[in-house]
Formats: C-alpha cells, structure tokens, sequence
C-alpha cells in the first residue's frame, strides 16, 4: 500500500474484472474472519476501509460500499444479531450513503470528518466513533484537552463511542493516554 493506495487504484481501473475477484476473495475471507471473531467472543466487529477515502464517488461505490454491504450481510445471515461497525477511512461526505447502504450499525469517523455532517446526517442513524487525531494524542497537554473537548461537545450528546480517529501511535507517551482517559472519565456533559 501507499498513502494514495496507487497501485490498488491502477489495477482496479485496468483490470476491473482481475480486481472484483481480489475483492469477492477478501469479502468471503472477511466474512469467515468476522464470524470466528464472534464464535471467540467479540462483541462487536469492525471493518477497516483504510482506502475509501482515497476513491472517487463511483469507485467508493464500487470497491468500499458494496463489499462492506457484502460482508454485513454475509456475517448477519450466519449471526443476525452480531454489531458491526464500519470505518471507511477518510470518506467525509461519502459517510451518510455509505451508512444508508450498507448496514453497518455504527461508523468510526476519523479526525477530518464534518461535524455538523456527522450529527446531522450519520449520528441521527448509526452509533458514531472516534474522531480525536492520534497527532493531539502525541501533543498531549492543553492541544489534548482542547481535542477531547471538541470531540465531546461535538457528539455525546448522541449515540457515541470515545474513540480515536485512528490507531494509536507508538511513540504515544502513556501520560498522554492517562491524561485523556481522565478528561473523557470527567466530561459531564
């Protein structure tokens, strides 16, 4: 892979019968992943899209909404029940179609996301998580604070996960980690 994800792009806009079956391979291996993470435990599944905010709207269409609709649907006709959320990395105002046609319960927004787009288009439908950029994280001190805040403010009052925009960052002080649990432990909202 590569920031852009080129090479994925290239071959998906070349060989676009080549690339929907690399696509049906990892919908069925998703689907089978997903099922053993419940038969282990899990509570709730996620599914990474770290591409889709990278694609036009067609593609987004194409290769991110469609098989996320596949592998919900794959995994609820073996578990109905099972929770899913979905995390289309970077796909902003993509958010409420991909909510809408797909059938994920909840979405992760990642750091760049809208919020007024989010609550008043995606939060009235699905659980909402994220959005704190992991570089505040790193920051720690008042540029914290102020992150987890607006996080906050922005969506607890609605269906809402605390949760960062992305994965966390090695070099991440655990002071930081520590400062930020206790902000988001003493919001009141």
């Amino acid at each position: 892979g590569t920031p852009d994800q080129a090479p994925a792009r290239m071959l998906a806009y070349r060989a676009p019968d080549a690339f929907a079956k690399i696509i049906d391979v990892l919908v069925e291996n998703s689907i089978e992943y997903l099922l053993g993470q419940l038969a282990a435990g899990a509570d709730a599944l996620q599914i990474f899209d770290t591409w889709a905010g990278v694609l036009p709207p067609r593609e987004f269409q194409r290769w991110s909404v469609e098989p996320t609709r596949r592998i919900v649907e794959g995994v609820r006709a073996k578990a109905p029940n099972a929770k899913i959320i979905g995390f289309p990395r970077g796909a902003g105002a993509q958010l409420p179609m991909y909510v809408g046609r797909t059938g994920v319960d909840g979405v992760s927004i990642d750091w760049t996301a809208d919020p007024s787009l989010i609550r008043e288009r995606v939060q009235n439908h699905v659980a909402v998580q994220g959005n704190l950029d992991p570089l505040a994280l790193i920051a720690g001190g008042a540029a914290l604070d102020r992150a987890v805040d607006d996080a906050l403010a922005n969506y607890a009052s609605g269906r809402y996960i605390f949760n960062l925009g992305h994965g966390i960052q090695p070099e991440t002080p655990i002071a930081h980690v520590e400062q930020m649990l206790k902000r988001v432990r003493d919001y009141k909202g």
